[in-house]
């Protein structure tokens, strides 16, 4: 088993920024891809960015390019989502997640483990 934890949402104003991290413990982590979808009120749950288990490769949704930048750092189990030049509607709810897999995905179906996500308000 994985455990997953969300930390870094909050209230910020558009064009504000916040950098979201994600705790993983439990199993192996290294040997993960890992993920970070969003769900905003009254919508589906969205892909954001993927990266894969190295680092080496990264995916974002057509959406956040250019203004949100997913790492990680292995040596702490932790993965972040660096949010730059946010808008209204990047309100939601993140959540990260965790594939049983190197390669990095966009799709929801094949992450395994779940947070229980944070929180991301942009006021306009």
């Amino acid at each position: 088993q994985v455990q997953l934890v969300e930390s870094g949402g909050g209230l910020v104003q558009a064009g504000g920024s916040l950098r979201l991290s994600c705790a993983a413990s439990g199993r192996t982590f290294t040997s993960y891809a890992m993920g970070w979808f969003r769900q905003a009120p009254g919508k589906e749950r969205e892909f954001v960015a993927a990266i894969s288990w190295s680092g080496g490769t990264t995916y974002y949704a057509d959406s956040v390019k250019g203004r949100f930048s997913i790492s990680r750092d292995n040596a702490k189990n932790t993965m972040y989502l660096q949010m730059n030049s946010l808008k209204p509607e990047d309100t939601a709810v993140y959540y990260c997640a965790v594939r049983r897999a190197m390669p990095a995905t966009t799709r929801e179906g094949l992450y395994d483990y779940w947070g229980q996500g944070t929180q991301v308000a942009v006021s306009s």
